[in-house]
């Protein structure tokens, strides 16, 4: 069985600004794949292909076996989408809302479970002009996956959402893949991807930099110590003392390429000692998703709108 959402040296172009070159990733049914990259990578871009609103100007993407764009119609009852910043009519009501997207499925999820499940019982009389930016994003969760999707699409779940309405939505992301969903989410914030993500396709300026697990992302720097202390240090110097090259990766973050053993940590520690340097936040071992992140991404300009 191949896998349910399929991309393949997808190019996506805005006239002479390519906004997605050459990306390629799969994801199987049960299986949460998170997209992560700084604005302007590709990622919105790569999803919107993915759920048939563009056709992409070169590579392959399907979704169940289907081509998003010419079988749309099919794949509607198929494939949920929740669009970053999206939802319902400002005068609708939650109920309402849920309900009459129920309406237009023959097997939907019941509006009631899904209500008490995404924690909107309290607000279901409550139009979605007056919601907060966190009831917003569980109601367009609740409207992207009410017609019980093989496929779920979820742009930013947890922006603006508070730590209470993040654990409700990690819930519901955990129930689609214990149900056989597909979830393909993209999002900013690498602790929800750690949390949620059964693996992480990280891209910038358009392509693919990483694709793995978070375990193996983050084994792949394990031999490694990192700290802060003043910036500019003599890092020649320090790693003449110690024995292991250090660089100061970002201002006052030094990385040391060297196992943390007892006898390392104690050579920096003396070294910024016998200078009256003071240490911070040292982490020895493996890297953080964030330190992976950083690492691949840092020599990518800023961009100012999200491609």
């Amino acid at each position: 069985m191949p896998p349910a959402v399929v991309v393949r040296d997808l190019v996506v172009r805005y006239g002479d600004l390519v906004a997605v070159d050459g990306v390629s990733f799969d994801a199987s049914a049960g299986e949460v794949v998170a997209l992560l990259g700084p604005n302007g990578a590709g990622k919105t871009s790569t999803v919107e292909t993915a759920e048939g609103y563009r056709r992409p100007d070169e590579g392959r993407v399907r979704v169940l076996d289907l081509d998003p764009v010419d079988d749309r119609q099919v794949l509607a009852d198929r494939v949920g989408v929740m669009p970053q910043g999206g939802g319902a009519y400002p005068g609708l009501r939650v109920g309402e809302a849920l309900r009459l997207f129920a309406s237009y499925y023959v097997d939907p999820d019941s509006p009631d479970r899904l209500l008490e499940l995404l924690g909107l019982r309290p607000r279901e009389r409550a139009p979605w002009r007056s919601l907060s930016g966190g009831e917003q994003q569980r109601l367009s969760l609740a409207l992207a996956i009410v017609g019980r999707p093989d496929v779920a699409f979820l742009d930013e779940p947890t922006s603006g959402v508070d730590l209470e309405g993040r654990q409700v939505i990690r819930s519901v992301i955990d129930d689609l893949r214990a149900r056989g969903v597909a979830v393909v989410l993209t999002t900013h914030e690498l602790p929800e991807a750690e949390k949620v993500a059964d693996r992480v396709v990280i891209i910038d300026d358009g392509r693919v930099v990483a694709d793995g697990t978070p375990e193996s992302l983050r084994t792949g720097g394990a031999d490694q110590i990192r700290f802060n202390a003043a910036p500019g240090l003599d890092v020649a110097a320090l790693s003449a003392a110690i024995g292991h090259q250090v660089v100061e990766t970002t201002r006052g973050e030094y990385l040391v390429s060297a196992s943390p053993t007892p006898t390392t940590v104690a050579a920096i520690t003396a070294w910024l000692a016998e200078r009256d340097l003071a240490l911070g936040d040292l982490r020895a071992g493996r890297q953080s998703l964030e330190d992976v992140f950083l690492r691949l991404t840092r020599d990518s300009g800023p961009n100012a709108d999200e491609r």
